[in-house]
């Protein structure tokens, strides 16, 4: 797998939107998260179609395409960061230029949604791409150091680093109110125990889920698997789906888990009946709690990157090579 050129201060990021559009955000919204970006020392530009807002508030697909392909095309352009997730980007995937991705091989980042073409571009173009903060996700005060420390951990620094947990975290609407916020303590929780090494493939577990049967679909045989769902999930529809995902795969060598929201009801006791149905779960490392998916704050992962996991020292070292 080929690694993006890292970013530097300097470069310039493009903001588009493969999903919603960038219209559902608020000025003062948009304005803070470009401001941040340009304290880390980017130059931030926006995609041409990004505040396009149909009845599903988003574009045409010839519309995010647009402005897809020409993020990857300009030369100028280092990343390409998405507004915010949604419901909608595997309408892309018959249609993308992917010789022109290979050929322009670059950072895209983002989450939820994205999932689905950030993996196939990964599939198709075999280069990195990364589950990661929205360009919206710049919008966050609280729990934004430790979001911003591993945006520029996995995408400027170009040598191998730890992951490790936040100090707390919040499921609330912080987007609707930054002043009012619940923290609460973090734990990354093991629940089964070992060490392993190999490629980390994932993101929200129902959108990746969507590309199987289809040559977007990337191979999860022998993978480590990181894996998270929004509030929309429920015990019965994450169970579901977690053995349609590996029902895939002959096996996996860890599963990662991000840490639910608190309207989906997966409560522990819910994950670890879950979890108790699938034999190939309790020999291998899995790991759950963890800062990624649709609680603050979130880190930054690369799709298809090797990983080193140690759950007796609980260290997960990512490798840059």
């Amino acid at each position: 797998m080929i690694i993006p050129n890292k970013l530097k201060k300097g470069d310039e990021i493009r903001i588009i939107a493969p999903s919603r559009s960038l219209r559902i955000l608020s000025g003062n919204g948009i304005q803070t998260a470009a401001k941040r970006l340009q304290a880390l020392g980017f130059h931030v530009t926006f995609g041409k179609n990004v505040e396009v807002c149909d009845l599903q508030d988003s574009s045409s697909i010839e519309q995010r395409l647009e402005d897809l392909h020409e993020a990857f095309a300009d030369k100028n352009v280092k990343a390409i960061l998405t507004a915010i997730g949604g419901f909608n980007s595997n309408e892309l995937l018959p249609y993308v230029d992917y010789a022109l991705l290979t050929e322009n091989p670059k950072i895209l980042c983002g989450f939820s949604d994205i999932t689905a073409l950030a993996n196939a571009i990964s599939a198709k173009c075999n280069f990195i791409t990364y589950s990661g903060p929205h360009f919206s996700s710049f919008q966050m005060d609280g729990l934004q150091a430790y979001q911003t420390a591993y945006f520029k951990k996995c995408l400027m620094e170009g040598q191998s680093f730890e992951l490790q947990p936040s100090n707390e975290w919040s499921d609330d609407v912080w987007f609707l109110d930054q002043d009012d916020r619940t923290y609460e303590e973090t734990e990354w929780k093991v629940y089964a125990s070992g060490s392993t090494t190999g490629t980390l493939i994932g993101g929200n577990l129902c959108t990746l889920n969507l590309l199987q049967g289809t040559e977007y679909m990337p191979d999860i045989q022998e993978r480590i698997l990181f894996l998270e769902d929004d509030e929309l999930t429920t015990p019965e529809t994450f169970a579901r789906d977690l053995t349609s995902l590996l029902q895939t795969s002959k096996s996996i060598k860890a599963l990662l888990l991000g840490r639910f929201q608190k309207k989906s009801n997966v409560s522990e006791k819910q994950l670890h009946f879950i979890l108790d149905k699938h034999p190939q779960l309790k020999n291998i490392p899995v790991i759950y709690d963890m800062d990624f998916g649709h609680t603050q704050p979130i880190m930054t992962l690369p799709i298809g990157r090797e990983i080193r996991i140690d759950t007796k020292n609980m260290r997960l070292e990512v490798h840059e090579f």
